[in-house]
């Protein structure tokens, strides 16, 4: 198709067109696709996934930012009265509306095949739109996988871990070898599933959960530097050492404990003791 079409693969968007069918029913079959379900799909390229979702569910809507693959997909898939598609950007798209629009408001599926080099600034936007999404399945490059899923104490444990924990249940489909793209990836990937829960739902309560997460980010964004110094010196809280040295105190931590070590749950109760001080 790529040399029918005259297609010039664009590494700025990440271009890895998945090819192994085995993959393909894979991922809708874990994804969980039914009769009912309307389904945003991020990044459709040539379609190969598309298809798949349109022989399942309800209504597609598929989210294409390259304009050059547009009738690639237009043709691959046909006319099809349950596919909408738009060419844009994912992080421009004003979700709500579309899903109020084309959904009535009721949560809706994503399932992607994500570029690496936007993986992570996409699924917290989607994690961020609390009931309006139920589920969402990605195809990511497998060392973000792990990122997502890791506790405290590992290397890979951060900011992305624990957005993950507080918004949904994650648990890891498969992994994927680079030989099912073309162009080949130089690493492996891996599919995921983030069952994302309704806000009354989730399992470690915050009186702030924006403050947590700035929190969150100024201990990882110096996780080198104890918790005390690293949020003390952050220009997006005002904090004193004093009340954060406090403040653990009152968790019976230590004052030179460092962030990565801290629980999800511990980081809630930090941000709520930090609050209402």
């Amino acid at each position: 198709m790529i040399k029918a079409h005259h297609f010039p693969v664009q590494k700025k968007f990440g271009q890895n067109f998945l090819i192994d069918e085995n993959v393909l029913s894979s991922i809708v079959e874990a994804a969980g696709i039914g009769s009912g379900d309307c389904v945003l799909e991020i990044g459709p390229g040539m379609g190969a996934l598309t298809g798949y979702l349109l022989d399942s569910a309800s209504k597609v809507i598929a989210v294409e930012v390259d304009k050059m693959l547009i009738p690639i997909l237009e043709g691959t898939v046909g006319k099809d009265e349950k596919l909408i598609l738009i060419n844009d950007d994912i992080l421009k798209v004003d979700l709500d509306g579309l899903i109020e629009k084309e959904n009535e408001g009721r949560p809706i599926k994503v399932v992607a095949n994500l570029p690496y080099y936007i993986t992570t600034p996409i699924i917290m936007e989607l994690l961020g739109r609390g009931s309006a999404i139920e589920s969402i399945t990605v195809m990511i490059q497998k060392e973000v996988a792990e990122r997502m899923t890791e506790g405290p104490g590992s290397k890979a444990y951060g900011a992305l871990s624990l957005a993950v924990a507080f918004y949904s249940k994650a648990h890891t489909v498969m992994t994927v070898s680079k030989n099912s793209f073309y162009p080949r990836p130089d690493v492996d990937s891996a599919v995921i599933r983030l069952d994302v829960y309704k806000p009354e739902d989730r399992p470690i309560k915050c009186d702030d959960p924006d403050q947590m997460f700035r929190i969150i980010k100024a201990a990882f964004g110096q996780r080198r530097k104890t918790l005390a110094n690293a949020l003390s010196h952050s220009p997006d809280l005002d904090l004193s050492r004093e009340d954060i040295e406090n403040a653990l105190r009152k968790m019976e931590k230590s004052e030179s404990i460092r962030g990565e070590v801290l629980t999800l749950q511990e980081f809630a109760a930090l941000s709520d003791i930090l609050s209402r001080s």
